[in-house]
């Protein structure tokens, strides 16, 4: 089984389309197509479901996914040694972030690590705590920044503890104070933010706490939105600081009077081995100790 057709199918299956996948792999359709009937013919049987809305894998493909995505990494680092030992550091880095890291930490990073490793390609996976989780676990990606603590079974490190702010409209009368004591905040409309339906468990325990029940008004996923509802007076909210970088809205932070963190880790499969290529990623992280991480 070779690895470039799994990397093709793999591919066409994350994008739901063999067009999309011939446009992210440099192949035509028709190359694309011929590799995934060579790769069912050496199989036995059918491996996507083709539609009018793009492709989906079968049954009997979702088993062999987990096998074919361990090939197409192990080749990955294949090549990726040879070229070190070739003395040029080539490959792929997958990495999956939240919005906030891909906004503010990872441009600056990748334009640093590119300067010294131009041949470096990068392929960034933008989603929720729980999607980023089932990534890395999959090894769609190589690893992923995440909210800790997270589950068992990843190998995690804290890079950050990014404080929480509460944030006010602009005329509002808490913005007299220096520091606002959470039970300033229970009587205010509360706007929160709500990640897939899964409120954000480090502002619920700020009120927890405190003993004090917030008057949700609103909720939304997106950061944005409740920055925006807040610059409207729609009610106050509490974010945390990394989201509230380089922002378009006219709105007043301030610290908690008891300051409290979200953490921002690095995670990755335990007892995974990371390419070469992502073993040298890591000493760009905004972290104070490189080798304290996951290079083996």
């Amino acid at each position: 089984m070779e690895s470039e057709k799994c990397r093709a199918l793999l591919c066409a299956i994350d994008k739901g389309s063999i067009t999309s996948a011939a446009e992210a792999m440099g192949y035509t359709i028709s190359g694309i197509s011929r590799m995934m009937a060579s790769l069912e013919n050496e199989i036995g049987f059918p491996l996507l479901r083709r539609g009018r809305e793009g492709v989906t894998p079968t049954r009997e493909c979702l088993r062999l996914l987990p096998t074919m995505r361990e090939l197409v990494a192990q080749a990955e680092q294949c090549r990726q040694t040879a070229g070190e030992l070739r003395g040029l550091v080539s490959g792929t880095i997958a990495i999956a972030a939240f919005s906030s890291v891909a906004a503010h930490w990872l441009p600056n990073m990748i334009c640093r690590f590119q300067k010294d490793f131009p041949n470096i390609d990068f392929e960034v996976l933008m989603g929720d705590y729980p999607e980023i989780e089932q990534w890395v676990l999959q090894g769609r990606a190589d690893y992923g920044f995440l909210h800790l603590p997270t589950r068992a079974d990843l190998e995690t490190v804290c890079l950050e503890e990014d404080e929480l702010m509460v944030v006010l409209p602009p005329e509002h009368p808490l913005t007299q104070l220096e520091q606002v004591p959470v039970e300033a905040l229970r009587e205010e409309p509360f706007i929160l933010l709500d990640k897939a339906g899964n409120r954000d468990r480090d502002i619920m325990q700020v009120f927890e706490r405190s003993g004090v029940v917030p008057q949700v008004r609103f909720s939304t996923l997106d950061d944005y939105a409740v920055m925006s509802m807040v610059e409207h007076g729609l009610g106050v909210s509490i974010l945390p600081q990394l989201i509230l970088k380089r922002i378009p809205y006219h709105i007043t932070l301030r610290p908690l009077a008891q300051p409290a963190y979200r953490k921002i880790g690095l995670a990755m499969r335990v007892g995974d081995t990371l390419s070469p290529a992502a073993k040298r990623f890591l000493e760009y992280l905004p972290y104070r100790d490189p080798e304290a991480l996951f290079v083996k």
